[in-house]
């Protein structure tokens, strides 16, 4: 496994986590980003390449044949391990633990022993060079792959996280909702998830496109539209449960295990597009 992988960027970097196994979503990701004229050398996956979704194998093979750089999830880190679960963390018996045990059974039967070595290889964290700022990539938390951050989480959270990584900004996944916090003039960006919708009542999934500027960043949310219908139908076809299946359309996730309170009453909201401009620590 390669601990630490290092990446630098001229120009504007595509960033996205949890493909999920969502084949038409990777597609559909990828075709944006030719439309935006961004090369896969300037795309970044914050991990769980491998999740919820049906096509498993496809989806691998798609991310190893671009050689997009891509951080280790949990679940690329369990399957590499020959792990039983999915590594999420959820406790047991709870809907999350239950569902999931469907969605990695199946996964782990697709995958090959090329795809989990492949994700045996992934790094834990990508140390980004972009315009000149320092960034470092990573999962769930700064040493912890799967700790869940949401946009609630208490500024000294967050805090020590990004002071964890020794840079200035935190490019992370995991939680599956996007969104963007500046504490103390630092960064902790989430791009969200392409596979799943946010649980916020819509089908969109979410990516972001970071922008270099003088000393900071323009952080664009943006949405991705897709063929969820065939997403959904290549679930069933596979006989997974009907929860996840029934999100992509809905944008509704099945549990709110994980959720904490202030994102359990954001429950269904809309996300829209948005604009974030970050100046780093010390900056006008």
């Amino acid at each position: 496994m390669a601990s630490v992988m290092r990446m630098e960027c001229d120009g504007p970097l595509l960033c996205f986590g949890g493909p999920y196994s969502n084949l038409q979503a990777l597609e559909a990701l990828l075709a944006e980003a030719e439309r935006l004229g961004i090369p896969t050398a300037r795309m970044l996956c914050t991990g769980d390449v491998v999740a919820y979704c049906a096509e498993a194998a496809a989806c691998v093979d798609l991310m190893m044949a671009t050689g997009i750089p891509t951080v280790m999830g949990n679940c690329e880190e369990s399957l590499a391990e020959g792990g039983e679960d999915c590594g999420c963390g959820f406790d047991e018996g709870t809907a999350c633990d239950l569902l999931s045990r469907g969605w990695f059974a199946h996964a782990s039967r697709q995958v090959t022993p090329a795809q989990r070595a492949w994700m045996a290889g992934l790094p834990r964290r990508i140390d980004v060079t972009l315009g000149g700022l320092r960034l470092v990539a990573v999962h769930g938390g700064a040493e912890v792959i799967n700790r869940f951050l949401f946009a609630s989480a208490d500024d000294a959270v967050l805090a020590a996280e990004i002071t964890a990584t020794g840079v200035e900004g935190v490019l992370a996944g995991h939680c599956g909702q996007p969104f963007t916090r500046v504490v103390g003039g630092r960064l902790w960006h989430n791009a969200g998830a392409i596979g799943m919708p946010a649980d916020d009542s819509t089908p969109r999934t979410w990516f972001s496109l970071l922008t270099p500027m003088r000393d900071g960043l323009r952080i664009e949310r943006r949405a991705l539209v897709y063929d969820h219908a065939a997403a959904a139908a290549a679930m069933r076809r596979a006989g997974l449960a009907e929860g996840y299946t029934d999100c992509l359309a809905t944008g509704l996730w099945p549990s709110c295990d994980v959720l904490p309170p202030t994102e359990r009453a954001r429950r269904g909201q809309a996300i829209e597009p948005s604009v974030h401009v970050w100046s780093r620590a010390g900056s006008a």
